[in-house]
């Protein structure tokens, strides 16, 4: 089963390949991944999709929430989602396979973003079937070039924030679990 993981991290050079290398090193498969700026200034926002069992993004959860740079993790994988995936396609077309090509990119709800004598650039945002459907259709005229984004995804509907406001290094102590006041203004021997 796929599932689809969100963490949240420091936007520092180097975060991206240490999340990166531990999942490498503990033989975990990204599917997809797509990081960028969060409503949080100096936080980015990774959005991932692992294939496995239950155990397995366990694991991935708690991997992740050792490195020091990430502050917080959820998985999306069970709750209502809305996820979309972006993918732009040069298609290789003719006069007679042009209007054609444009009258399947409308009934997809996709974009013609770029126009050539032999070619269109066709752009889709949706789900992921909705975009490998698209993509099935057009390989019957001849796809040239193509780039997907891969899942981006949030939780349907007002959610409630658990997770308050501080400072970064308290976010990243704490990797959204609760711990007591006291604790909190613990320095740990630094």
């Amino acid at each position: 089963m796929k599932h689809t993981l969100v963490a949240w991290m420091r936007d520092k050079p180097g975060v991206l390949n240490r999340v990166s290398g531990m999942l490498r090193r503990r033989n975990f498969n990204i599917d997809s991944l797509q990081v960028g700026h969060s409503e949080t200034p100096g936080i980015s926002r990774m959005t991932f999709v692992v294939d496995g069992n239950a155990h397995m993004v366990d694991q991935v959860i708690k991997q992740l929430r050792k490195v020091i740079d990430v502050t917080r993790v959820e998985d999306l994988s069970e709750k209502p989602t809305v996820a979309r995936e972006l993918a732009l396609i040069r298609v290789q077309t003719n006069r007679e396979s042009r209007s054609e090509i444009m009258q399947l990119v409308n009934i997809y709800r996709g974009e013609i973003v770029d126009v050539a004598l032999d070619s269109l650039v066709v752009q889709i945002v949706g789900a992921e079937d909705r975009v490998d459907a698209l993509i099935e259709l057009l390989a019957n005229f001849g796809i040239v070039e193509m780039v997907r984004t891969g899942r981006v995804a949030m939780v349907r509907g007002v959610t409630e924030r658990r997770f308050k406001r501080g400072t970064a290094v308290w976010k990243a102590r704490s990797n959204g679990y609760e711990v007591d006041t006291n604790e909190r203004f613990r320095t740990g021997g630094v």
